[in-house]
């Protein structure tokens, strides 16, 4: 983490602080103006979050994190993805099918259109 004092100015509040509130407004899916203050200030909270961004501390703590559950086999790299999670894109949700089905030899089961 970067240090809690910057280079000039008053010392920074606490980072436990900042990342609570910018890890709270992630998971509530709020903005940054409804942030609770406990957190402290909300520009405070997304000014150090943006910055933090910007210089890859977040980068560089999930780096950590990944490295030190590998080491300890807490990992599961495996992933599962159904049609609950993986929506069809706008355009082709509309598009014509083949009468022959999904395992056509057309191609997928998707007639191609005429421009």
């Amino acid at each position: 983490m970067p240090p809690v004092k910057g280079p000039m100015g008053p010392p920074w509040a606490p980072h436990r602080q900042v990342v609570e509130g910018a890890i709270y407004r992630l998971r509530a899916g709020i903005g940054w103006r409804d942030l609770p203050r406990e957190y402290g200030a909300y520009s405070t909270v997304h000014r150090r979050f943006k910055a933090m961004c910007e210089d890859g501390t977040w980068d560089r703590i999930l780096a950590e994190l990944i490295a030190d559950a590998d080491a300890v086999g807490d990992l599961d790299w495996r992933v599962s993805v159904d049609s609950t999670t993986a929506r069809v894109h706008q355009h082709g949700a509309t598009a014509r099918r083949s009468s022959a089905g999904p395992l056509s030899h057309t191609g997928g089961g998707v007639e191609s259109q005429d421009w």
